[in-house]
């Protein structure tokens, strides 16, 4: 199958997205001294620390910085086939979870699965005071009750389309496409 691509956010705006949700991060917790960073793997996981990274130059100080690997607590594992094997990211949350805001950080935020199962594996961790949801990409099409505090761009997007999100770290480059399938002509 061919697929048409569509390029929504390049690298210019990839960075100004950032820094316009780490100014919305600082401003909606006055009290940062509270407030921690934790990145989903992978793609969460980079922008989590250019979140840091950003937030840490407005108020002179990096909050602390965590990742956080769902593999194991997802709930389509089961039904994923015998021939399903997850890659396995270490987490890393050394410090305490208890009575912090965490601001969970994730690329893009789709049926909502991979925040549910996040959220489970943090409560493995300890209890934060509250959770707020940073996705650089929100493309609907929701299955759980679950709504990013934070969103650097919404993508309307149907079921058959796929998000590409393109990092400095992984692919060289940042950008977002969205990728469509297109129909052979005979």
């Amino acid at each position: 199958m061919t697929l048409n691509e569509k390029v929504v956010l390049e690298a210019n705006d990839v960075e100004r997205t950032l820094r316009r949700i780490a100014h919305e991060i600082v401003e909606k917790n006055p009290d940062v001294s509270d407030l921690a960073i934790v990145g989903i793997h992978t793609g969460g996981a980079y922008l989590a620390e250019r979140l840091n990274s950003m937030i840490a130059g407005l108020i002179g100080e990096a909050p602390p910085l965590g990742e956080i690997d769902i593999s194991f607590y997802r709930d389509d594992i089961g039904i994923r086939g015998s021939d399903y094997h997850p890659v396995v990211h270490s987490t890393r949350l050394d410090f305490p979870l208890q009575d912090r805001t965490v601001v969970l950080v994730d690329d893009v935020l789709f049926t909502g699965r991979t925040v549910r199962a996040a959220i489970e594996a943090l409560f493995d961790f300890g209890r934060p005071a509250r959770i707020q949801l940073a996705v650089l990409c929100d493309r609907g099409h929701r299955e759980l009750p679950i709504r990013p505090d934070y969103v650097g761009k919404n993508l309307p997007t149907s079921r058959s389309e796929q998000v590409s999100v393109r990092l400095k770290e992984t692919d060289g480059e940042d950008g977002v496409a969205i990728l469509s399938p297109v129909e052979a002509v005979e």
